[in-house]
């Protein structure tokens, strides 16, 4: 293996590993606040792509503009999607909630091929270039834009969890719900507030990952791809998942080069990170930074 060219997997695992890590810390947000895992991840990337995509297309908008916008409604629409479909649900069974996700991720899919098709459509060029040098080597300016903002996301949410009153108090919802409610805390608005942070952080990984590959229905796997990220740093760790996604980033494109040179299995792009999923379940059930919980009888 040259090393340049192990440089450029380096560079484009860590430069997708950044944007895997901004999704997975929307799965690990939720799961904070409401202790549950949200399997409709994938169509928030999925809508806030295609939503982006007809603000430009079909309103003409600058990228910039219509960018907001995008984030503006993904927000109401987490917002509203935790309020009528998932704040009845709370305290029932939390299998209840799960298959309550998977048939939103399944309706969503369903709707958005009714009305955008089963093609990809590519997305208005926004950039002058859509590959520019760094150090030498070729990088996709759509990665460079999502390096940048998930760097702020990431630097957003320490700010968030640390230092604002609500992050604070999403914390308190997450440690206990009733000591939180107690302390006058309004639990159902700290999960109204995790879902539409949530939806609007997935959907600029959508707008990235539709600049680079087009819009289609194939933006959802995002969110199963993500899955492994998330256990391997822990499913309640936001630092977690970053480095999750950043681990998980660098091992597809490093199975990707090991796969095509000598095992010619065809794959391993795509399960790779899954084996990873399987050794960490085996050495660490909780991930690397994963709260154990422990439970006595």
């Amino acid at each position: 293996m040259g090393g340049s060219f192990l440089l450029q997997l380096l560079i484009n695992g860590l430069i997708v590993g950044a944007l895997y890590g901004v999704v997975a810390m929307s799965f690990v947000l939720i799961y904070k606040a409401s202790q549950v895992v949200n399997f409709a991840q994938g169509e928030f990337l999925l809508v806030g792509a295609w939503v982006c995509w007809w603000f430009l297309t079909e309103w003409q908008l600058p990228f910039a503009v219509g960018f907001v916008f995008t984030l503006v409604f993904m927000t109401l629409f987490g917002i509203i999607l935790q309020a009528v479909v998932l704040r009845p649900l709370i305290g029932e069974p939390v299998i209840s909630v799960i298959m309550a996700t998977i048939g939103l991720g399944i309706f969503f899919q369903a709707l958005m091929k009714w009305i955008f098709g089963v093609f990809a459509k590519p997305f208005p060029a926004v950039f002058g270039a859509e590959r520019v040098s760094v150090l030498g080597l070729e990088v996709q300016s759509a990665y460079l834009l999502s390096l940048g903002i998930s760097l702020a996301i990431m630097a957003g949410f320490g700010w968030f969890f640390r230092y604002s009153r609500h992050g604070l108090a999403m914390r308190a919802t997450a440690f206990d719900q009733q000591v939180a409610q107690s302390l006058g805390i309004s639990v159902p608005r700290v999960f109204a507030m995790a879902w539409a942070i949530s939806a609007a952080v997935s959907a600029v990984a959508g707008v990235t990952v539709g600049m680079v590959n087009g819009v289609s229905a194939a933006l959802s796997v995002y969110g199963i791809k993500v899955f492994p990220a998330v256990i391997l740093g822990g499913l309640d760790s936001v630092v977690g998942a970053v480095l999750g996604g950043l681990i998980v980033g660098v091992l597809e494109n490093l199975a990707q080069y090991v796969d095509s040179e000598w095992l010619n299995i065809g794959n391993m792009y795509q399960v790779a990170p899954f084996y990873a999923l399987l050794v960490i379940l085996l050495i660490k059930p909780y991930g690397l930074f994963g709260t154990k919980n422990i439970e006595r009888i």
